[in-house]
């Protein structure tokens, strides 16, 4: 032995690679089926093991690793507004366009398209979240191109062949040169955040001021989504109200349009992904619906990305569960696998609980989307997508903390995965809407749209009878709720609590019906039964270890 050997390396756990994120996610496969997708389920197969190959995950870590930088100038002093990034973002662009997440369910709409499309973003989330920024902004804005009227829009409308290319291109040029494209949003500014009638930027036409007409844009937005995007649908004030306009990178004419980034944001997490500060120097743009009603025309876009709020949060706490069950099995203490220590039993249910629960929501609401022409469906989105947001993408930055505890000292370490899922987490929970605006949300949804209640009636009324506890809690929150409707003003104070209480009721309702009967015991005894306290206070009485095998069958 040499003298300098101080030890030999025992007791470290290897790292989760080369497995399949599909074929281990035993709730993901079950929802899948139930919800309609079960025709999409080779194609899901391929990707999850796509993803979890070791250079796939070792791209994920990379594209973090390098975040992208902004060039305003070439070496000769011409603006370019270019954001560069690192190869390893790109070939997980190119993963996710060849697959069709940004625009397929859209362009190509089949039985459970959006439910595949839903499961297939699970998945990718738990590998990389910031190139999902993208992924989703397009994904949101195909259908509103879509609904554009044949001869008002021709030149956005043009642009959905290159949307639903499976030919990722990253190049910086006019349209016609390019073999694919991506779409970003411009909303946020920074005296107005959430108030989104207290924006500035303002657009005036060249012409008449009407569908389909050309604008010139002059402002700023704080937050602009994927700077480097092809266009932008951007929120502009005109004569007639705040306006919805598509703004190109590149002018018909061929030249860059005036839309600046003055530089990128310096983020907790979401590194990987750009996120901008731009101003608006006469930017060219054509108005997208009818004049003055751009923000009901954004808010059918918001609704599509909240719900990739909700789909990201459990991607990331399914990853954050996965790794941790991980751990637990091949980590020794006190003599024994942390996996067989009691409360660690405890606690990696209660987290698999969590997970199982978001899941299950998540694509129970994708499967609304499929259905969106039944007016029951619409209902369902509409209250339940702001609920499940608000609860979900909250729950998971708890949840994912608890997963980084079982790591230890190497969980809080940048050479694991889990400080990169802990910091993704929070910005699912801001962007697109805060917890309070979500929970308004599903106020002012209920007040002004009784089909709202009478949906969730049809929903979550099924699920009675099977525990002493949900049906409780159930009546409880209908008499809340019925009580503040009927009143003259309602308590937007207590709106948080209603929401959130919506959500878990949801949550329950589908596990109670789908999942087998020790996890929705589980379920209602610690969500619905006992007040929500921290992880791994599930009661006596849970059978730990099937919700824990359910989870994770390594474990």
């Amino acid at each position: 032995m040499s003298p300098f050997q101080t030890h030999e390396v025992v007791n470290q756990v290897p790292p989760l690679e080369d497995y399949s994120l599909y074929d281990t996610d035993t709730v993901l496969r079950e929802a899948v089926q139930r919800e309609g997708a079960s025709g999409f389920e080779a194609v899901l197969r391929e990707h999850g093991t796509w993803l979890g190959r070791a250079t796939t995950l070792a791209l994920g870590e990379r594209a973090n690793r390098f975040p992208p930088l902004w060039k305003g100038y070439d070496a000769c002093g011409h603006r370019m507004d270019q954001i560069e990034f690192d190869p390893a973002w790109h070939a997980l662009m190119a993963g996710i366009v060849a697959r069709g997440l940004q625009s397929k369910a859209w362009i190509h709409p089949a039985p459970g398209a959006q439910v595949a499309r839903a499961a297939a973003y699970l998945m990718q989330g738990q590998v990389e979240a910031g190139t999902l920024c993208p992924t989703t902004m397009t994904h949101a804005a195909v259908p509103l191109l879509q609904q554009e009227p044949v001869g008002a829009m021709d030149f956005a409308r043009d642009w959905l062949p290159a949307l639903a290319s499976p030919d990722y291109d990253a190049s910086d040029r006019p349209l016609p040169g390019k073999t694919s494209a991506l779409i970003g949003m411009g909303l946020t500014e920074k005296q107005g955040g959430s108030d989104l009638r207290a924006i500035t930027t303002r657009a005036d036409p060249v012409s008449e001021g009407k569908r389909g007409a050309v604008y010139r844009l002059t402002g700023h937005k704080w937050f602009f989504s994927v700077p480097q995007a092809d266009a932008h649908l951007v929120l502009a004030n005109t004569e007639d109200g705040p306006g919805c306009f598509f703004v190109p990178r590149w002018i018909p004419d061929g030249g860059r349009n005036a839309v600046r980034i003055r530089r990128l944001k310096d983020k907790l997490g979401n590194r990987s992904n750009a996120s901008g500060e731009v101003e608006f120097e006469q930017a060219w743009g054509t108005l997208m619906g009818e004049p003055g009603r751009g923000l009901p025309l954004l808010l059918q876009m918001a609704a599509m990305t909240r719900l990739d709020c909700v789909l990201g949060s459990a991607a990331l706490l399914r990853q954050a569960v996965v790794q941790a069950a991980h751990h637990a099995t091949h980590r020794w203490a006190f003599g024994l696998p942390l996996a067989d220590q009691p409360l660690m039993r405890n606690l990696l249910a209660d987290l698999a609980l969590e997970s199982e629960a978001a899941t299950v929501l998540a694509l129970r609401l994708a499967r609304a989307v499929d259905e969106r022409d039944d007016p029951a469906s619409l209902a369902l989105l509409r209250v339940g997508t702001p609920a499940a947001k608000l609860w979900v993408c909250k729950r998971a930055i708890a949840a994912i903390a608890e997963c980084m505890e079982v790591w230890g000292g190497n969980g809080y370490v940048e050479t694991g995965p889990l400080p990169r899922l802990y910091r993704e987490a929070p910005v699912n929970s801001i962007w697109e809407g805060s917890g309070n605006m979500m929970a308004l949300d599903v106020l002012r949804a209920l007040q002004r749209d009784s089909a709202c209640l009478a949906a969730l009636h049809d929903e979550l009324d099924g699920a009675r009878g099977a525990f002493r506890e949900y049906d409780h809690a159930w009546a409880a929150w209908q008499k809340h709720m019925n009580a503040q409707l009927q009143s003259q003003a309602a308590d937007t104070g207590l709106a948080r609590g209603w929401a959130a209480g919506l959500a878990r009721l949801w949550q329950a309702a589908l596990l109670i019906r789908h999942a087998p009967a020790p996890v929705a015991q589980a379920f209602v005894a610690s969500r619905l039964g006992l007040p929500t306290g921290i992880a791994g206070e599930l009661p006596v009485g849970v059978d730990v270890k099937f919700v824990l095998a359910r989870a994770w069958p390594a474990g």
